[in-house]
């Protein structure tokens, strides 16, 4: 047993003083200093530096760590363009990101206070890392193929890789799950086999979702930029599905949409009628020019995670703490730094399935330790100030375990 006493502890979005954390791999008890060394009095006691924060550990919950070799290769500004970069490079940039340079960034992702991700995994080369970091992960075996032809194929492939991770050491804390690419690449009958799949096995659920303009013209009319891509690499001009169908394909069961950003308003009321939740991703949202994502307007649950390095430039998720801060300029700064740290801890575990997020009795013993470079003159400042200043955590926590 471990005592952890702070500065402050970050409890339902308020920030509390003279508290500490009773923990092994969970957290026993949250309560004054000297209750918890009455009540665990063999216990360890470690006392934080002055002006540091209690946080649960961050969870960042959309990463593609395939691509983590890209630095210039990729074309940024307008996502056709990207995308036919993607394939023009991937290859390459697929033989350069081995097992070092994907452990490099999960290493980055831990050291800016990140102790659980959800890893999208195209082809299953990142398990084996995933396996060997001591972060949460998420597994998502992405699902791809739109050609009818192959499907069966493609859906063989895909369920080798579910297998694959679920067979995974319980040490190594990785949850499978199950990922869709999106509705112009996955054909409809592969699409409810991985949903019915995620379903009877109550593994989370993860699909793209209207990422672009151009992903919409698409879907709603055949037409547009899609359509010469679509010509040009697969020999078809229809597109498989609509939007109206792919959405209908996950009514009953919950689903973590990833970017949305061409999402209308009466297409996100009904992803939050039927329970689902959005990762946002702000910096590749800029990035491939797609657009913002009215947050402002959300009424469902929502992350904020950084994408892959296919369009960002880090994976530290702080980095894009600052990034949203910018992007969503007409929220006021303190409400907004607010809600960008609920969106990283208790609404991401929300999304997916995970028992941390907060620090409340039963929840996995996941912190991040964030010390300010000054005592706040105002408390109630203190979510701002811990984005600004914050590249890297003092200390990290994960199942009761100090890894920084």
């Amino acid at each position: 047993m471990k005592i952890l006493i702070a500065d402050y502890l970050y409890i339902d979005g308020q920030f509390i003083q003279n508290l500490a954390v009773a923990f092994d791999s969970h957290i026993q008890a949250v309560d004054l200093p000297e209750k918890l060394l009455e009540q665990y009095p063999d216990a360890t006691l470690i006392r934080a530096e002055p002006y540091t924060v209690i946080y649960p550990g961050f969870i960042n919950t959309h990463v593609h760590l395939e691509f983590s070799a890209n630095k210039t290769s990729l074309k940024y500004g307008s996502f056709m363009p990207w995308l036919d970069s993607v394939i023009e490079h991937r290859d390459d940039l697929m033989k350069d990101c081995d097992n070092a340079m994907m452990r490099h960034e999960c290493d980055q992702m831990l050291r800016s206070g990140v102790t659980t991700f959800g890893a999208i995994s195209s082809f299953g080369t990142e398990l084996q890392i995933c396996e060997e970091v001591p972060q949460r992960v998420v597994f998502f075996n992405e699902l791809i193929g739109s050609n009818a032809q192959y499907a069966d194929m493609l859906y063989g492939d895909f369920l080798e890789r579910v297998k694959a991770s679920q067979s995974c050491d319980d040490s190594s804390l990785i949850t499978p799950a199950i990922a869709i690419h999106s509705p112009y690449s996955v054909h409809p009958i592969i699409l409810q086999r991985a949903v019915t799949l995620a379903k009877q096995n109550q593994m989370p659920l993860s699909a793209h979702f209207l990422e672009s303009q151009a992903e919409r013209e698409w879907l709603e009319k055949g037409e547009g930029e899609f359509k010469a891509f679509f010509e040009k690499f697969f020999n078809t001009s229809t597109p498989v599905t609509t939007i109206e169908e792919f959405l209908h394909a996950f009514d009953t069961y919950p689903t973590h949409f990833t970017h949305c950003v061409q999402a209308t308003e009466d297409e996100l009321a009904y992803l939050a009628q039927k329970g689902h939740t959005i990762a946002h991703c702000p910096r590749s949202n800029r990035y491939l020019g797609c657009g913002r994502l009215a947050i402002e307007k959300l009424e469902l649950p929502f992350s904020v995670a950084t994408d892959g390095l296919s369009s960002n430039d880090s994976l530290n998720i702080f980095d894009e703490l600052r990034a949203a801060l910018m992007l969503h300029n007409d929220i006021e700064i303190q409400q907004l730094a607010l809600q960008l740290l609920k969106n990283v801890t208790s609404d991401a575990a929300q999304a997916l399935r995970l028992n941390n997020g907060s620090l409340k009795v039963g929840k996995d013993a996941d912190f991040a330790l964030v010390t300010l470079p000054e005592l706040p003159k105002r408390p109630e400042e203190i979510a701002l100030w811990s984005i600004l200043h914050t590249k890297e955590v003092s200390k990290l926590y994960i199942a009761g375990e100090q890894y920084v």
